[in-house]
Order: C-alpha cells, then sequence, then structure tokens
C-alpha cells in the first residue's frame, strides 16, 4: 500500500521545511499554493555549472564556472554619475584575476560573506568592458570545509521564475525540500494503455529531471522543453486541458436550447436591404450559422474575420432569423464607441425591415433608460445592442434568444456567463476582428465551433504600410496634404493623451496643436480620447463620419469600432509602444473603400529587438493570421491570451508556439476519451477525474460559456 497517498501533492506549500507564512504569501504571488504547485514550476532555463574553467581562459559568454580567492571587496563607484556598486576580485591559481559586480546589494552581507582569503565560485555569464571581463550579479557559492567543491560545480541548475523577494538558492533549496518529504506521492494518472499508446514517462522520474537534471542530459534539450520529461508534463498539461474542453462541449452538446427555424421572407428582405452583395466567405457563414439556430440545441460558435470583413451583417442575418420566431436578441460591445458603432450600422440595415432595436450603454440615462429596459422586459424591443451595462442588475429579458459578444479577448469569461444568466438555454456567437492562431482556438475556444470570414469585400485594396522615422516628418505632412487634396480623411493616433514628466512621448493633446499649425485653416482638426463626454466623443465621431472633420487626432479609443471609408492614412505616433495586435486593428480603421490607403508607422530610433520585429511584420504582412502567429511567438501564450480572463487552467509547462504537435496529439486523446466515457466512471479513469477537478478548480461549473 502506499504510504504516501497522492492526496498529500495538495498539502499546503506553507508546510514545507522552510516555508512558512511570509514565504508562503510570496509564492503564491506565483500562484504556488500546493507542494504539486511546486513540482510543477518549470524553469526558464538551466545553469550549466559541469565545467569548471581557468579564469584565463575566460571568454565572454553564459555559463561560465571559476573558482578563486577573494583578493579585494568592496563599494566601487561607476561612471560619470558614481553609482554605488559592490565589487570582488576573484584571482585563481594562475594569478589571472576576474571581477563580479552587484549594483542591488546589502553592503554588510556582501563583505561579511566576501572576506578577503575566501574561496568562491562564481557563475552566470561573462561581459567584456574594455580589456577586463565581469560577471554582474552572478550565482555564487562559498567553498568551506563542510562544503567543498563537489558539492557545487559539476552540476546542472534549475533558473526558476521569481516575484519580489523571493532567490533563487531559497527557491530551490524550498523545492528539494518537498521532493525530500512528498515525492513518493507522485504517481501515473494515466491508464497503462494511454501510456503506452504515447509513449510517456513515469511523471516521478520527469519532474525529477526537471528540477534535478543528471549531469548526462543536453543542456540544449533541457532549456529548449525538448527532453522525453518535458514532452510527458506538456502532453499531461495539454490532455488536462482539452479534456474540460470536450467535456465542456459535451454538456452544450446535450444541452436542450431554442430551434429558430429558417425564414427565408426574412432574410431575403435583409439581403434586398443591403447596399452592396455578400462575399462567398459571407454567405458561407451565415448558412453555417443559420444552421446552427435550427437545431434544438444552443449553438455555441467563434466567428473570426480579419477588420473589415462584415462580421455585423452576419451577425445580423442569425439575429433576424432568432427575431422571427419570437426570440430577442443581444449585441455586446466592449466600448461605447463600438456599441454606437454596431447600432449606426444595424440601424441603416433594420430600418427597411421596421425592427425596432435600442442602445443601451451607460450613457444612456433617466427616462430614456427606464423605456429601454421596460421595452426589454416585456419583449417590445427585440434586439438590443450594448456594452457591460447589459449585464447589470435590473436589466431583464422577456425571452432571450442569442447573444452576440464582439471583441470577445475584451471580456472576462464571467461577464459572458452573467449575460448567459439573463435567458435560458441562449445560443451563443463570439465574433473576434483579432484573429486568432490555430493553437490558441484549440486551447480558447475548443468547445467552440468555428467560423473565419477569410475574404474581404470586393474592390479593397491591400492598405500599404511603411516605417517612418523623426527626419521624414515632412515627407509625411507633403503626403497627408496629398491625400486631403484628394478628399480623403486622416487619422493620426498617439500613445498618450496628455505629457507624462516620466515618459518623453509626443502626446494627443499637444500634438493636436502642433499639426492645427500645420493643416489648419485649410482644414479642420479635432482631438478624440477616452476621456471625453459621450456627447462629445459622439459629436466629434458624427462629424468625422459626415467628412466635416478631416484629420482626427487620437488615442487607441479608434482601435475599434470606427468606421469611415473616406479615411485613407493611418498614422501612428510612437508606434513601438503599440503591441502587434493593436497595430494591425489600428491599421484595420483605413482601407475599408475602393481608395488606395496607407499606414505611417512612426518610430523612435531606439526600439527594443521586439519592438523591431513587431514593427517589421507590420510593413511586410496585412495577412491578420500570419500577424496573430508572430505576435503569439513574441508576446508568449500567457500575455497574449490573459488565462485570467479566459477561465482556463494556467499553462506551466506547455508552450502553444513551440508544442503544437503534442497539442494535437493531447486534444484527440481527450475528446475520444469523454466520447468514450462521457463522465469518467470507469474505474480505470478515476485518477484523471481527480486530476480534471484539481487543475480545474471549479471552472467547469461555466460548461456552456467560452
Amino acid at each position: 500500500m502506499n504510504e504516501h497517498p497522492r492526496h498529500l501533492l495538495a498539502t499546503p506549500v506553507q508546510y514545507v521545511k522552510g516555508v512558512g507564512p511570509v514565504l508562503a504569501g510570496i509564492l503564491a504571488k506565483m500562484g504556488i499554493l500546493t507542494v504539486g504547485d511546486l513540482f510543477h514550476i518549470v524553469p526558464q532555463r538551466y545553469l550549466d555549472r559541469r565545467q569548471v574553467l581557468p579564469i584565463a581562459t575566460l571568454a565572454p559568454g553564459p555559463d561560465r564556472t571559476v573558482i578563486g580567492n577573494v583578493v579585494a571587496s568592496g563599494i566601487s563607484f561607476l561612471g560619470r554619475r558614481r553609482k554605488r556598486i559592490y565589487e570582488i576580485i576573484l584571482e585563481d591559481e594562475s594569478s589571472a584575476r576576474v571581477s563580479a559586480k552587484w549594483f542591488h546589494f546589502h553592503e554588510k552581507y556582501l563583505k561579511e560573506k566576501f572576506a578577503l582569503g575566501t574561496k568562491v565560485v562564481l557563475s552566470g555569464e561573462v561581459t567584456a568592458f574594455g580589456n577586463a571581463y565581469h560577471y554582474i550579479h552572478p550565482e555564487t557559492d562559498v567553498l568551506t570545509a563542510e562544503k567543498g567543491l563537489a558539492d557545487i560545480a559539476g552540476k546542472i541548475l534549475p533558473v526558476y521564475p521569481l516575484t519580489e523577494g523571493l532567490y533563487q538558492k531559497t527557491l530551490r533549496k524550498i523545492v528539494r525540500n518537498a521532493w525530500d518529504t512528498y515525492h513518493q506521492s507522485i504517481e501515473p494518472v494515466f491508464p497503462e494503455a494511454m501510456i503506452e499508446e504515447h509513449q510517456l514517462a513515469d511523471p516521478w522520474q520527469c519532474l525529477q529531471e526537471l528540477h534535478f537534471p543528471s549531469p548526462d542530459v543536453g543542456i540544449e534539450l533541457l532549456s529548449g522543453g525538448r527532453t522525453i520529461a518535458h514532452r510527458t508534463l506538456i502532453f499531461e498539461e495539454f490532455f488536462f486541458l482539452e479534456l474540460g474542453m470536450a467535456l465542456r462541449r459535451q454538456s452544450v452538446v446535450e444541452a436542450v436550447g431554442i430551434a429558430s427555424p429558417r425564414n427565408d421572407q426574412i432574410h431575403e428582405l435583409l439581403l434586398k436591404a443591403l447596399p452592396f452583395t455578400l462575399t462567398p466567405a459571407q454567405g458561407r457563414v451565415i448558412a453555417e450559422i443559420r444552421a446552427d439556430l435550427e437545431r434544438p440545441r444552443p449553438m455555441n460558435r467563434l466567428l473570426q474575420g480579419d477588420v473589415g470583413s462584415g462580421k455585423t451583417v452576419v451577425a445580423l442575418a442569425g439575429a433576424l432569423q432568432v427575431i422571427a420566431n419570437g426570440h430577442q436578441v443581444a449585441i455586446m460591445a466592449p466600448t461605447e464607441i463600438l456599441a454606437e458603432q454596431h447600432f449606426s450600422t444595424l440601424t441603416a440595415f433594420l430600418a427597411p425591415l421596421g425592427i425596432p432595436h435600442g442602445l443601451l450603454t451607460s450613457s444612456v440615462k433617466g427616462v430614456e433608460r427606464e423605456e429601454i429596459m421596460r421595452r426589454l422586459s416585456t419583449g417590445e424591443l427585440p434586439l438590443i445592442v450594448g456594452t457591460h451595462a447589459l449585464i447589470q442588475e435590473g436589466v431583464t429579458f422577456a425571452k432571450l434568444g442569442l447573444i452576440v459578444v464582439d471583441e470577445q479577448h475584451r471580456f472576462g469569461v464571467l461577464q459572458r456567463a452573467a449575460l448567459k444568466e439573463k435567458g435560458k438555454h441562449c445560443d451563443l456567437l463570439i465574433m473576434t476582428a483579432t484573429p486568432i492562431p490555430r493553437t490558441l482556438a484549440l486551447t480558447l475556444y475548443g468547445d467552440l465551433d468555428v467560423s473565419v470570414l477569410d475574404e474581404l469585400p470586393p474592390g479593397r485594396k491591400p492598405i500599404i504600410t511603411k516605417l517612418y522615422a523623426e527626419h521624414l516628418r515632412e515627407k509625411l505632412y507633403t503626403g497627408i496634404r496629398h491625400e486631403l487634396e484628394r478628399g480623403r480623411q486622416i487619422y493620426v493616433v498617439y500613445p498618450l493623451i496628455e505629457e507624462s514628466e516620466k515618459v518623453d512621448l509626443k502626446n494627443a493633446t499637444d500634438m493636436a496643436e502642433e499639426l492645427k499649425k500645420v493643416f489648419e485653416p485649410d482644414y479642420r482638426l479635432e482631438l478624440l480620447h477616452g476621456r471625453m463626454k459621450g456627447d462629445s466623443k459622439e459629436r466629434v465621431m458624427a462629424d468625422f463620419k459626415a467628412g466635416k472633420i478631416h484629420v482626427l487626432v487620437a488615442t487607441s479609443v479608434v482601435e475599434v469600432g470606427v468606421d469611415v471609408p473616406n479615411a485613407s492614412v493611418m498614422v501612428i505616433e510612437h508606434a513601438e509602444r503599440f503591441g502587434l495586435s493593436q497595430l494591425h486593428q489600428l491599421r484595420g480603421r483605413v482601407g475599408r473603400s475602393e481608395h488606395q490607403s496607407y499606414c505611417i508607422l512612426m518610430a523612435d530610433y531606439r526600439q527594443s529587438d521586439d519592438a523591431k520585429r513587431r514593427l517589421e511584420i507590420m510593413v511586410q504582412t496585412t495577412d491578420g493570421f500570419k500577424i496573430a502567429e508572430e505576435d503569439l511567438a513574441i508576446r508568449g501564450p500567457g500575455e497574449f491570451i490573459g488565462t485570467r480572463q479566459s477561465g482556463i487552467p494556467p499553462f506551466r509547462i506547455g508552450n502553444l508556439a513551440r508544442d503544437v504537435a503534442i497539442l494535437s496529439k493531447a486534444r484527440e486523446a481527450a475528446f475520444r476519451l469523454i466520447e468514450r466515457d462521457p463522465r469518467l466512471k470507469a474505474p480505470e479513469h478515476a485518477k484523471i477525474r481527480q486530476e480534471l477537478i484539481t487543475r480545474w478548480s471549479g471552472r467547469l461549473n461555466l460548461a456552456q460559456v467560452s
């Protein structure tokens, strides 16, 4: 009988030797609450201490380990500003020397630790400065009678992610203490057949290699997450993620929904009311949605479409089918500007059909708000467009049948759940203009059917994107004036509203005044930003749409929801400050007609490597899905999706940009298992069921929410 049952892995980390309440609180900030969490911290990289080098042979580079005696130790001063640093100088048997520097230090502690004559091991990256080599904040160990070279060198050490108040050596010691006490509680959760089919290693051995790697393992494989141990643990993580998705999907498939039979008459009326012909992609996706709505189970569909691909009309076609069957439709947008844009667009399409519709945002107040809420509760208002205001208390629907959530990534899973609770077994259509890489679609939306609008309306020309530096500003203004003379309109977007003392950036308020000097009185220029009152924003946007404003200076408030086909130039100031997805969204504000459009990225010479890569990608392609793949690679999945918002367990070891093949296999295995055993009741699946509950931690009760 196992003397270390698996449930001991749920022991609070506070009870691990060397932790205690204070350190437990620090670990909690990293999501480490239990012993199991501690075992699943993934090292960011590994420090190779297998080779000790003579100081005389040192060259710049990572993972350099040397041994020497301290021959100097104390405060030094660096540069013209005389910055205080702590420095030690080591000398080895060959009389060669190397220095180590600390910019953040406790002087008394370092002075005692590195007393003259102390024998020290230094490990880390070596950099060159002048004719000398230096370590900056290296790993250090002091050799003593009790702690010899064999205890320190010749090993590969994990380098963990840290948070304030936590140090690398402390975390290594905690992991070691936990391992010594609890490692025998680690046991396989998969049946033998699955282990053999997917060639999985023992999880005990995998975690041991993760934290205490053998000196024989390849450092490149370790740091690249490509060992058998990594592959097993990644498969396990993705499997339980996809198992939760499979159960969510199962619950939707089994749920009784609202059947809304097709109404060809109202669909034909919509097609006649449109001032354009649908693209083949729009026609295909509308057919998919209409087929979903006919079925007596809830629709759960994700609609992906690049900026300007016509998602609103597709959603309206589905909405009319639901309305024709006596139910209501709610369209929720993340901002007032986007909600107002949808309302305006829908009004133009719905007016010939005579279908009542309303707008509910925080700006709608008093008698008007009360009347809208009354008409929703009685069913007199079949279609409502709104913001978070739709999920507030007091907003009730007589017969809500379809929910459309636009720009879904801006809403948390609980907000979407709150809207679904306004009806019973509602159909759900989630829309996004932010293209989602295939791997993310499989994880975030693995329980949804996916439709893609993969073509733009006919006549649209690709947007020409160019990168300009400050010395080209006059050329930019000449180009803008040329477009204005042709009757076009211009956006100029800034990352800030007002000047910040801490950040040396051009800001929208000041630059609006500067640009007025350049373009007025010939052309009218106005400022738009998120801090403006609703009626002021509405007035500016109405005037811009009507062509009364020629140059609109704005913050990224125009990222979504502004549709002005006559605008042909998007200038993005300090483009290096924006994310790739945001740059793509901003660019999508132009190129919405047959006119040739341009996106000019004004960028500072001083750019990080990531910023340079983002800007290069923007110049090279307008394909939203290619941009999304690059964005995922640059930012990583955690930041790209924001797991706290997504309602899925956080990723510990899997990397969606790197581990696509493993994800596909794990997904297939998970969905196949739920087909065979929908409730995981079979005795051989008991451990899988328990692990699933642990990993999802209650999130599965949101089964019908994406």
